[in-house]
This record gives structure tokens, sequence and C-alpha cells, in this order.
């Protein structure tokens, strides 16, 4: 799951590692998410989602549907705000996550991983410098 646009691109670029298992993506309806993900099986997210409490709730019982009926093996997310929702309840499901920190924040960590961090059963980073905002997570290097 991921916004569409970099963050969606970022899980795009793990595509030698998905393309064998089953997925659902979970993204926001826009043109760039809906040619890159042609012939997948998309679940359209609410937004927008900066300090909209509305789709944050939308959000919510988005993700109770979809992992109440889907019940996941694993949960992979870029970000950013759709991540929340789905890292809350896959945390009281015991789905695991994997939470994946974007690339191009160097110099504070964003929003989204530090609301997910607590959430999430493998934080990763991309750059070393991350891992002085988020101690213990996993370098991955850059994934574009």
């Amino acid at each position: 799951m991921a916004s569409s646009g970099g963050h969606l691109a970022q899980l795009d670029a793990l595509e030698p590692w998905w393309r064998e298992w089953d997925r659902t993506w979970v993204t926001f309806r826009t043109d760039d998410a809906s040619s890159r993900l042609s012939g997948e099986q998309i679940t359209w997210g609410h937004h927008p989602t900066t300090r909209n409490v509305p789709n944050l709730l939308r959000n919510f019982v988005l993700a109770w549907r979809l992992l109440r009926r889907k019940r996941p093996d694993l949960i992979v997310s870029t970000g950013a705000a759709l991540a929340f929702p789905f890292f809350v309840l896959a945390k009281i499901l015991r789905i695991p996550t994997v939470y994946i920190e974007v690339y191009d924040r160097l110099d504070s960590p964003t929003l989204t991983g530090r609301l997910c961090r607590p959430f999430t059963t493998l934080f990763l980073v991309q750059w070393e410098e991350q891992r002085r905002f988020y101690p213990g997570a996993t370098v991955i290097g850059g994934l574009l």
C-alpha cells in the first residue's frame, strides 16, 4: 500500500520480489496509479488524507473490511497517511507489517513513519542517515 506518485513508484521498484505473490494494492485513484497498476487488484483509498479526519475514519473502515476479508500474510507500505489505519489494525489482527521509509527524507522523519513505527513488525530505511531518526531500523539501500 502506498500513496500514488513517488510512494507507489518505490513499491513498484520491488517488483522482482512481489511479482510471484498474490497481492492487493491500496492507493489513491489517480491517473498515475491506474496506469502503473493496470491489471492488478486495487482497492482505492480515500483522499486527501492530510488533516482530514473524515477520510482518516473512512480509511479505517476500508482497512477493517479489507483486512478481515483478505486476511493478508503481510502488509508492505512506503506510506503516506493511507498506511496508518492499516498498520494499526494489522497490529490488532496480528498481521505482520513492513514499513519502508521514503528515500527523499534525510533531514527529518516523516509523520507517517513516526506514526506507523510502533505498529510495524519490520522498519526499513533506504539511507544510513535515516537511522538517526529510527534507531534499530534496517538499511536496505535506495529503491529508485
